[in-house]
């Protein structure tokens, strides 16, 4: 294999395009650190590298476990997962996957040592929950919890344990502004489980598209968007500060097509680009209100 193949097919395995839900929150909670005054920029970059890397180390283990389980097959409708598609041996992605959260853990002892038990308590639940997200008789995404676990892990913990690490306090504005980018990772995820449906219910993965149907999982995408495009205006009643985070309910306008295309398509290209779009809106509310926390 030559150089340009092993690192394309390495690219495929740890999907980049999902790595923006394991930045977004990092980057709002430092923002709100800084604008607070309690920013420690080493420290924030020891989170970016943990959550990329628990992000990383679950997408891994979802491509190993999947397979296993036979819910990655030839029709599956999203981009090429590379153990169903005989890139590389189940073997070496397990291994992959245990060393991407051993590393992760290495980086956590230094983030324990300056947050304490808070930040143990997360970063345990973080890495076990990524396992257990596909693996086990009792996986997350399989039992259709995979939703609550992206919104908690990848909204309010990750953007308050940030925020925490950083400063030792935490506040109720801090704990809020998680919700959005949880929200939006949901949307994501509810695209992606969309698109699967068919193969997820074949397979006997009951995630909240595959229970409750179509129409829910479209819903639970416009409300989960709209939502979280209006937690800036529920911050700024609430303290009264930073104006600007107002920009944010931009994204309900920008979401348009996407909304078009999960209301009235169901082929996978069509669903694939809303979905890579919805990843788009989450960098750009990130930024928008990291932005407007800080002016």
């Amino acid at each position: 294999m030559n150089p340009v193949s092993f690192l394309s097919i390495c690219r495929m395995a740890i999907r980049p395009k999902t790595l923006m839900a394991a930045l977004s929150p990092v980057m709002i909670g430092t923002a709100m650190a800084f604008g607070d005054g309690v920013s420690h920029f080493p420290t924030a970059f020891l989170c970016l590298a943990g959550a990329l890397l628990i992000q990383i180390g679950t997408n891994l283990a979802n491509d190993y476990f999947d397979f296993k389980k036979g819910a990655d097959t030839h029709e599956r409708l999203g981009p090429t997962r590379v153990t169903q598609a005989g890139l590389i041996s189940p073997g070496i992605i397990k291994w992959a996957f245990i060393l991407t959260f051993a590393l992760a853990a290495l980086i956590s002892t230094r983030l324990i040592e300056r947050g304490g038990w808070p930040i143990l308590v997360i970063g345990v639940l973080s890495i076990v929950s990524g396992i257990l997200y596909t693996a086990g008789p009792w996986a997350l995404g399989y039992m259709g919890l995979g939703d609550l676990f992206v919104l908690i892990f990848f909204g309010p913990v990750a953007v308050a344990g940030t925020y925490y690490v950083q400063s030792h306090e935490i506040n109720n504005a801090v704990i809020l502004a998680g919700l959005a980018p949880g929200l939006i990772s949901v949307g994501i995820l509810t695209i992606n489980n969309l698109r699967d449906k068919d193969s997820d219910q074949s397979s006997g993965k009951k995630t909240l598209a595959v229970r409750f149907g179509k129409s829910f999982a479209q819903m639970e995408y416009l409300i989960a968007i709209l939502t979280a495009a209006v937690i800036p205006v529920f911050i700024y009643i609430y303290i009264e500060d930073h104006i600007w985070i107002l920009a944010c309910v931009i994204i309900s306008l920008l979401a348009v097509p996407a909304f078009k295309t999960v209301l009235t398509k169901s082929d996978g290209p069509s669903l694939n680009l809303a979905l890579a779009f919805t990843g788009e809106l989450l960098f750009i509310y990130s930024l928008l209100f990291s932005l407007g926390w800080v002016l």
